[in-house]
């Protein structure tokens, strides 16, 4: 579970794609497909028996819509929904919540499933989870299913000119390789498994363009050293710098590997969206956004086991107040001023050349785990 994944994906991608399309003639929005991790799960977790990755109870929801929770790891809105709102689209529904013969798959799904990683064995304590190997089995699923709908050709121009959001890797850190009791921090230096993540990528990414996904986004992670989590991991509170540093080598490979691949792969566009910088503001700068805390989360849970809010948990006095809800997610406050931040400011993001993409050899990644039931 994560600091904002796929959502600033949302925002960065569709914000350009659409000025863009709007400055050279009226289009249809297009169809969009999310794939990762709590950020952006809007409910598939709830459709899984045995996931111990859930928010469906209060206090999750107590600024949502009716004040009910609906899967969201947030007290309110996601970034995801945010942009919707602005852009007038709605938020793509979760998977398991939609039967393959709606018409609505035509539309795009949500994909996302808290506690999920790029590693298949990231975040496995949480018994049940999509992985990112998951979720594009289920794409495929999708996929098949719209081609029932309206036929091969169609169904190949559809998935081309979709847009593909991807926010998925802070679990691979959180839920996995800080984790001391587990086998890949016992296993790898942080160079080797660095290694082991961006190779998986690679074969990710390049399954996903197998299916018809050329316009993919991939968001950096956050600075993951200063979330409520990883902060208390320190003996004065401050941000832990060693993983933040680890962060920023992640970011770098994976824009390393954008290019490669956008310079390998025929029409692929897949871009870099870089959310480290407004996150750091925003944690290390709260007063200048309005926010009066950013160290510690609202539900005072940074060293519960889990870091949720829990319906036993005693709130903070003013949520607006506060960066962090739990001790891993946004408030609702802060996912709104992130979102109105990215619209802003055409600078936050980055749009990879394939013109000086480097041509390193290509690693494999494992196969991919079978298709979860649906």
């Amino acid at each position: 579970m994560a600091l904002h994944q796929a959502a600033i994906a949302l925002i960065v991608m569709v914000t350009a794609l659409v000025v863009a399309d709007a400055a050279a003639a009226a289009k249809p929005l297009p169809v969009t497909f999310v794939f990762g991790d709590s950020l952006t799960d809007v409910g598939n977790n709830n459709h899984l028996q045995y996931s111990l990755a859930k928010s469906n109870y209060p206090w999750y929801g107590v600024d949502y819509e009716n004040g009910q929770p609906t899967g969201r790891f947030s007290n309110g809105r996601t970034i995801g929904d945010i942009v919707s709102a602005k852009l007038g689209i709605p938020s793509p529904p979760p998977y398991l919540s939609v039967s393959m013969n709606d018409d609505a798959i035509l539309k795009g799904i949500n994909y996302a499933s808290g506690g999920a990683g790029i590693l298949n064995e990231t975040g496995f304590y949480f018994i049940e989870k999509l992985s990112f190997y998951d979720q594009i089995a289920c794409f495929e699923n999708t996929k098949a299913a719209i081609t029932r709908k309206i036929g091969k050709k169609a169904s190949e121009k559809l998935c081309n000119d979709a847009l593909y959001f991807i926010g998925l890797g802070s679990n691979d850190y959180v839920n996995n390789y800080l984790q001391p009791f587990l086998a890949d921090a016992q296993e790898y230096s942080h160079d080797d498994f660095l290694d082991l993540v961006i190779s998986t990528l690679d074969g990710q990414l390049r399954r996903l363009y197998g299916l018809g996904a050329r316009k993919m986004v991939f968001h950096g992670l956050g600075p993951l050293g200063c979330i409520p989590s990883q902060r208390v991991k320190s003996k004065s509170g401050r941000c832990m710098e060693r993983v933040n540093q680890w962060v920023l080598q992640f970011n770098s490979r994976v824009q390393k590997l954008l290019l490669r691949l956008n310079s390998k792969l025929r029409a692929a566009q897949l871009t870099f969206a870089d959310s480290y910088p407004i996150v750091l503001d925003l944690i290390e700068n709260p007063k200048a956004y309005g926010f009066k805390i950013s160290n510690t989360s609202c539900c005072n849970v940074d060293t519960s086991l889990g870091g949720l809010c829990l319906p036993n948990s005693k709130l903070c006095k003013n949520r607006k107040d506060y960066v962090f809800w739990d001790a891993f997610h946004p408030s609702d406050a802060a996912n709104a001023v992130i979102a109105d931040r990215l619209f802003s400011d055409s600078h936050i993001h980055q749009a990879p050349s394939p013109a000086h993409a480097p041509t390193p050899a290509h690693a494999h990644a494992p196969s991919p785990s079978p298709s979860p039931s649906h």
